[in-house]
């Protein structure tokens, strides 16, 4: 005994595109692409049109040339938008596309884009308006005058709409020897089972949307046959009622030019009128209607629509489903394809997203010098970004999207010229902190001793002992963090240079004197640590962090501790928050000299203490 399900209607529609489905509904339109690595891509938009659009599309009889003429640019752009996705890696950077890519800030995608929708449209008037009247007017009737006088000449124009009807079926028949058109149709096929499904209450899987029907009777093959049946007949009783004849017009080219602008200034009227009978039509669901719906029905199980597979319907179903998010949820973000393009255009687009989200946009710069593999200083040179490197690009801006600090997600960073190591087990090293590390190696002399306190991710001991190698330093390392210790030993040896490294809460574990100690403690003020960056305050240690209530704790420790471990004419160099330096050196009376360095900014930052 067969299940039965509670049929439930839906607005939404669709249309197959390469390798995938267009649906749309009330509120947006959603896209589903299967790449060339097998993974489903959806773009998905809100249908934001404009005020006066708005107002067109209400009013009867002109909304259906707005109509018909925004679902003919959507429908090309969300085709060449897939074409784009599954196209192979393949826009190769060329002489053509570089020169487009400089000169005009186009990508070859974008040539083509343009060029197949005029050519579209040519090609429409070509087969649909301008072939019927050559072969009616120019090969038929000459051959058969009769025609042209027999019944009022109503023969003729039976005629000239059968021959639209047997070019329009000829154009499907033949497209079909194409490949890449039985897949299309095999998509359309998708579609129709995804829609079919829901409507008849299924469970939207493969398996269950595989066994529902590929024909719908709101398939656009439907419409257009009638929409080719409404325009011969009123085409037919217009140039019957002005005259457009021989009797008029004796002059065959003449007349012939006359029929054909008549034909083509009545487009706009003819798609008004046919949208206006086709919503009449479909508030209808009976014997008369289905008999207008009945020849477009068996053009889709004919021509129109292929058995799709159970991969096609996957797609099918993640488009049709992200609609019916979007519709309920106004707050579901929009979705982009990741395709190639201009690269200036696609880093304008990961700014405008980063500055959306308090993100700097210095990042996106970051993102596409190193994914490109190129200086920052050459993102200026203009060149196509190809789909795998904007693969790649997306990947990490979608992971930088979540608050994730860039280098976290990189892996690694650059300090001091060195590799280093990076995760959420130590704060990212600052560039002003390669100060730091450079008063260091300036100060050190041969055989010196000099710990690194606070060292986090080693940064400053490692480019201090790889520096000052021939000066036979001895660096040792410590940080109260065994995570810390364990990243710092990775970054060592993976930089060759030989540390010693302890585990201590400050002097705790620390024994002997050194000639230097550095420090580059924690000095955030524990109440402003809900008000820093995102990306700091939630994924960067909170213990490399916290200075305490003022930001000074740890100096006052050093202030307390360090002079038992320094050797007589030692050095302490610290770094501070912006404005703390006159309350370090408050703390260190008992000093032969002090120093107050700057950092990138002029900013007081480091203090310099000689004891």
């Amino acid at each position: 005994m067969s299940k039965k399900h509670k049929k439930c209607g839906t607005y939404i529609g669709g249309q197959a595109v390469m390798e995938g489905v267009m649906m749309q509904g009330k509120t947006c339109m959603a896209c589903a692409v299967r790449d060339p690595d097998g993974n489903i891509q959806i773009e998905a938009k809100r249908l934001n049109p404009s005020p006066a659009l708005r107002r067109a599309s209400k009013i009867p009889f002109v909304r259906g040339t707005v109509n018909m003429v925004s679902s003919l640019v959507r429908g090309s752009k969300i085709l060449m938008r897939s074409a784009e996705v599954y196209g192979a890696d393949e826009e190769e950077g060329g002489k053509v596309s570089g020169w487009l890519a400089e000169k005009f800030k186009l990508s070859v995608m974008d040539v083509v884009t343009a060029f197949s929708l005029i050519f579209g449209v040519v090609l429409a008037l070509a087969l649909f308006v301008v072939l019927p009247r050559v072969i009616t007017d120019v090969w038929l009737i000459p051959a058969f005058p009769v025609l042209s006088t027999a019944h009022g000449g109503v023969w003729k124009y039976v005629i000239w709409g059968g021959v639209k009807f047997l070019i329009f079926i000829a154009y499907l028949s033949l497209i079909l020897l194409l490949k890449d058109i039985r897949r299309l149709y095999k998509y359309h096929g998708a579609e129709h089972k995804t829609i079919n499904a829901y409507e008849h209450g299924m469970e939207l899987t493969p398996e269950s949307v595989k066994k529902a029907s590929r024909i719908h009777d709101r398939c656009g093959t439907s419409f257009l046959f009638i929409v080719l049946l409404i325009n011969v007949l009123i085409l037919s009783l217009v140039m019957w009622a002005i005259g457009v004849n021989e009797t008029n017009i004796p002059n065959g080219a003449l007349r012939f030019l006359a029929q054909l602008g008549v034909e083509i200034v009545l487009l706009p009227v003819l798609a008004g009128i046919s949208y206006e009978i086709l919503k009449f039509l479909a508030r209808f669901d009976n014997w008369f209607v289905t008999i207008f719906k009945s020849p477009g029905m068996l053009l889709q199980k004919a021509l129109t629509t292929r058995e799709p597979d159970e991969e096609m319907i996957e797609v099918a179903i993640a488009a049709f489903k992200k609609v019916l998010e979007m519709d309920a949820d106004p707050n579901v973000p929009e979705t982009s394809f990741t395709t190639g393009g201009v690269l200036s255009k696609l880093l304008a687009a990961t700014k405008a997203r980063f500055a959306k989200e308090g993100i700097d946009e210095s990042d996106a710069e970051w993102i596409y010098s190193i994914a490109l593999g190129i200086k920052r200083s050459e993102l200026e040179k203009e060149r196509i970004v190809k789909p795998s490197e904007s693969k790649k690009i997306e990947e990490i801006v979608q992971k930088r999207l979540t608050g994730r600090p860039l280098w976290y997600i990189i892996g690694d960073t650059e300090f001091y010229g060195l590799k280093i190591k990076v995760d959420e087990r130590a704060l990212i090293p600052r560039p002003e902190t390669e100060l730091l590390a450079d008063a260091v190696i300036k100060s050190a002399e041969k055989g010196d001793k000099i710990l690194d306190m606070c060292t986090g991710s080693g940064c400053i001991a490692i480019a201090v002992a790889k520096t000052c190698a021939d000066k036979d330093v001895k660096v040792t390392a410590s940080d109260v963090s065994d995570a810390a210790i364990m990243l710092a030993s990775e970054n060592a040896a993976a930089n060759k240079v030989k540390i010693n490294f302890i585990v201590s809460d400050m002097f705790r574990n620390v024994h002997g004197k050194f000639n230097i100690i550095v420090c580059n403690p924690p000095y955030i003020r524990t109440g402003e640590i809900p008000n820093i960056q995102r990306e700091v305050r939630e994924f960067e240690p909170r213990v490399a962090l916290d200075g305490g209530e003022d930001g000074l704790d740890f100096y006052r420790l050093l202030a307390d501790e360090a002079r038992p471990h320094l050797v007589r004419g030692g050095m302490l160099i610290v770094e501070c928050g912006e404005g703390q330096t006159e309350a370090v050196l408050a703390m260190f009376k008992k000093r032969d000299y002090a120093i107050v360095l700057k950092d990138l900014a002029g900013v007081d930052r480091f203090v310099k203490i000689v004891f």
